[in-house]
């Protein structure tokens, strides 16, 4: 009688498989990402002004007095003229009203993040819902969904929000859900659409179909996962438009927020001193700077995000 050879089987879990593809594969874009320059450049970028955000409630804490320093009610009784140009007490100055500039555009940081992730994340969960769901069913739905988003596409989206704003009272939160429901709506809805439905002529759905599975179980996990890298992609686009919306509605005055960049620019003009910025550089360029470059930072960091996820892209 032969001795037959023993094989010892190692069952591992579920879950720590997919953990461990999850891992090597966010490995594998990392380093498809930080060998596009520009990519690194953007992250950077948004790294300097994150930064910013949490430095400025720790520096109000421990360096900086609250009387004079506080963004929106601070005043430096020190100075006899505001606006008052940089100094060492005031790294970029002091604007019409006395407030420190440099507080200002580290406070506003927090609300240009918060604001455009929120927005962007409204816009990222409508638009891969409706575009998977469009995709999948076809029809009508299709239909429905994508005439909608033709009707968005074609309405100018800043004279949207200029209207809405002058029906309602917009606050940041209400801004950035106004945002996401447009965009999620509207051309990232089309785009996410299309690459859904290569997704469902792969071998793996009908092989899902013939194994049970419903619509809604193919739905949320064959095809939501595989649209992920292309929402979070539009996710960065929608970051830099809900910035840039902002700073166009609190520089008309249109919006319901304490402090942000744009409204430092509106103070600016509200004073009469936004045509002479050439003697008061510093009530206008700190804030319109950094508007520009986070703007540009996350757009950045979505050109090489769309390197990671459309393969056609990538250097040979």
């Amino acid at each position: 009688m032969s001795d037959a050879s023993s094989v010892t089987v190692i069952h591992r879990p579920l879950w720590r498989v997919r953990l461990e593809l999850f891992w090597k594969s966010v490995r594998t874009n990392w380093a498809l990402f930080i060998e596009n320059p520009i990519g690194v450049i953007g992250l950077a970028i948004i790294l300097f002004f994150a930064l910013m955000a949490v430095l400025h409630p720790i520096l109000m804490k421990t360096v900086w007095d609250p009387t004079v320093y506080d963004p929106i009610t601070g005043y430096d009784f020190e100075i006899l003229r505001h606006p008052a140009p940089p100094s060492a007490r005031h790294l970029l100055g002091t604007d019409p009203l006395g407030r420190d500039v440099l507080s200002q555009l580290m406070y506003s940081t927090q609300t240009e993040f918060i604001l455009g992730v929120v927005a962007a994340l409204i816009t990222v969960t409508i638009g891969t819902l409706i575009g998977a769901l469009s995709a999948y069913y076809g029809g009508v739905i299709d239909t429905l969904f994508m005439r909608l988003a033709d009707l968005v596409i074609m309405l100018p989206f800043i004279s949207i929000l200029i209207v809405l704003s002058a029906l309602f009272k917009l606050n940041m939160l209400k801004l950035a859900l106004v945002i996401g429901i447009l965009s999620g709506f509207g051309g990232v809805t089309v785009i996410i659409k299309s690459q859904a439905l290569s997704i469902k002529v792969k071998p793996y759905i009908e092989a899902a179909r013939v194994a049970g599975g419903g619509d809604w179980h193919i739905i949320v996990v064959h095809f939501i996962p595989n649209l992920l890298p292309l929402s979070f992609l539009y996710m960065m686009f929608t970051v830099t438009s809900a910035i840039f919306s902002e700073a166009v509605l609190s520089f008309f005055g249109l919006i319901n927020i304490r402090m942000s960049w744009g409204i430092m620019i509106h103070t600016t003009q509200t004073a009469g001193y936004l045509l002479n910025v050439g003697q008061y550089w510093w009530l206008v360029i700190p804030a319109g700077l950094a508007i520009t470059l986070l703007c540009s930072a996350f757009y950045l960091v979505g050109r090489a995000l769309d390197e990671v996820v459309n393969p056609r892209l990538r250097r040979r």
